[in-house]
């Protein structure tokens, strides 16, 4: 079975040009890029006619207020037809798997009712008043991760030794799976969010030839049989929680009823697939991009280990800046006028929410790191609306436990190595965090 198609593979494609460059996974991997595109249009057309080679057309919105407006009306802007930026012959390639645009069916690709009805079976269980029993789990998993760090005798990769694997134990615990099953879990997601990724491709078993950028041999993920093997992992899951429920989410979600009939199994796969992946994944990269900035802004660092009430206010600002989910696609199914450009009834919309958590009429010098930074309910990482993620209390409560276990603790922390970004332009984060530290109080 082949890959999924990569944006190299579309002749045409050209560094330089706006519409190519803002699709590209390469700049993604490269903040002071994407940035550039990102200023450009906030400053010039902040909604722009996009016609990158390989791709549908779309409107690129890149302004914060514009994102909330569209967010705020799901009736007029769906998720159902587009909800990512993919090229045609991937969503062709998809098609052709399931008969429809979607590989999975999770909430986010998902309108209402269906979606809303979805959300519910979960939604009490990830609200701050249910997490509250979690605190302390959460806190004593934090404290695990960060005495191993200190037990690697002062230099490690941040990410590979910590920011992967604690949110992921979290996550884990939430939907009742053992801990020998994290390993597959964590490739799982890194299959899913960064297929095109040469590092991540070079260590699946499923792999592709494809193109290369640059024209060097590359290696593409097998999408369907990451997706066969997570529907085989959660299947046999929601098989045992049926029969033996437990208090947790893979009991909620495979004994979960839709208008008086079981969820269906696909709905039910890509409930867990969402959890477990996007459960995870944001809030490793949340971490350690948190992390980079203090170490790159020393003084930032000292303000919080001098006042860790500011610490609530600090891991706003890391969400803020590192913006995990960069973006997602609506399709207009009205026209609708924005800023005196008419989007039309079927036209795609892609809301860059890492260039609304970058924008000057938002944010007061939104390209400094500040742990004191005020109006943080402004940043869109979670997005908004009926869409607002289902994991963000969840999140905030993981970030701070693991610093105010780490900051304590840490006399000296500096990189070791460059730091280095995941390959895609949906979900990405650091992949590489190699950091020398000495612990002491």
């Amino acid at each position: 079975m082949s890959a999924a198609p990569e944006i190299e593979r579309f002749p045409g494609f050209t560094r330089g040009r706006i519409d190519d460059e803002i699709v590209n996974p390469e700049l993604y991997a490269n903040e002071d890029e994407i940035h550039a595109v990102y200023t450009k249009l906030r400053h010039e057309d902040p909604v722009h006619w996009t016609e990158p080679h390989g791709f549908r057309p779309f409107w690129s919105i890149t302004k914060n207020a514009d994102i909330l407006e569209i967010e705020r009306q799901p009736g007029i802007f769906v998720n159902r037809l587009r909800t990512y930026l993919s090229p045609i012959s991937g969503e062709q390639w998809v098609q052709s798997i399931t008969g429809d645009t979607h590989l999975f069916r999770t909430l986010v690709d998902l309108d209402d009712p269906t979606h809303m009805k979805l959300r519910a079976l979960t939604q009490g269980w990830f609200m701050p008043a249910n997490l509250k029993k979690l605190e302390a789990r959460i806190a004593h998993i934090a404290k695990d991760h960060v005495d191993r760090m200190e037990a690697l005798g002062g230099e490690c990769d941040f990410v590979k030794e910590v920011a992967l694997w604690y949110p992921l134990r979290v996550i884990m615990t939430i939907l009742g799976v053992p801990p020998e099953d994290e390993p597959f879990m964590l490739k799982m997601t890194q299959e899913i969010f960064g297929p095109g990724d040469p590092d991540v491709a070079a260590q699946t078993e499923h792999k592709a030839d494809s193109a290369g950028f640059l024209g060097e041999a590359d290696r593409g993920v097998d999408l369907a049989q990451t997706a066969m093997a997570l529907y085989e992992y959660f299947g046999k899951l929601t098989a045992d929680r049926r029969a033996n429920p437990k208090d947790d989410v893979s009991s909620i979600i495979a004994n979960g009823m839709i208008d008086g009939a079981p969820i269906g199994d696909r709905e039910a796969m890509s409930y867990y697939i969402i959890v477990a992946t996007a459960g995870h994944d944001t809030t490793s990269s949340s971490a350690a991009g948190g992390l980079l900035k203090l170490i790159r802004n020393p003084e930032q660092m000292n303000k919080l280990k001098a006042n860790m009430n500011l610490l609530p206010n600090a891991v706003e600002e890391m969400i803020r800046w590192v913006t995990p989910v960069k973006h997602f696609m609506r399709t207009a199914t009205q026209d609708y006028e924005l800023r005196g450009k008419k989007i039309r009834a079927g036209d795609g919309v892609c809301l860059f929410y890492w260039s609304g958590n970058r924008d000057e009429d938002v944010f007061e010098e939104p390209f400094k790191f500040k742990v004191d930074r005020e109006v943080m309910s402004k940043h869109v990482a979670f997005g908004h609306g009926v869409h607002l993620c289902l994991g963000m209390h969840l999140a905030r409560m993981e970030i701070k436990a693991l610093f105010a276990e780490l900051l304590p603790r840490l006399k000296h922390i500096e990189l070791a190595g460059m730091p280095r970004n995941t390959r895609a332009n949906f979900v990405s984060g650091l992949k590489t965090l190699p950091v020398r530290y000495e612990f002491g109080r």
